[in-house]
């Protein structure tokens, strides 16, 4: 796997700095960074960045994101996959749980599929 991660908007912001520091291999990046979709952008469009730069989407979103993901997929597009988490799981364990994806995962292990973390 890429060890590319994009964070949805509505996790806490210090969340990349704190992943990327107990991990310094990974990309972690979150929705309004330099670069991304900005604050507010629809999740379609979130969808298509992530499958455009190949970046699996971290998200608390559990009740709309399927739908996006099958409307996406209905269109012949793809994604990574989609990491889905409570915001109470400690950061240590999100960011030893994307490691390990990133570590011991292979090319296309979730792709255009919705997993529930921690491990």
């Amino acid at each position: 796997m890429t060890g590319r991660y994009l964070l949805d908007e509505h996790l806490p912001v210090w969340w990349p700095r704190a992943i990327v520091k107990r991990h310094p291999s990974l990309t972690v990046w979150c929705i309004g960074d330099v670069g991304v979709p900005p604050r507010g952008t629809a999740d379609p469009l979130i969808l298509e960045w992530c499958e455009v730069n190949g970046f699996l989407l971290v998200t608390d979103n559990r009740a709309s994101l399927p739908g996006h993901l099958a409307d996406h997929l209905a269109r012949g597009r793809h994604v990574a996959g989609i990491l889905t988490i409570h915001r109470t799981i400690p950061i240590r364990v999100l960011a030893d749980d994307l490691a390990t994806l990133a570590g011991a995962g292979l090319p296309g292990d979730f792709d255009d599929q919705i997993r529930h973390l921690p491990l």
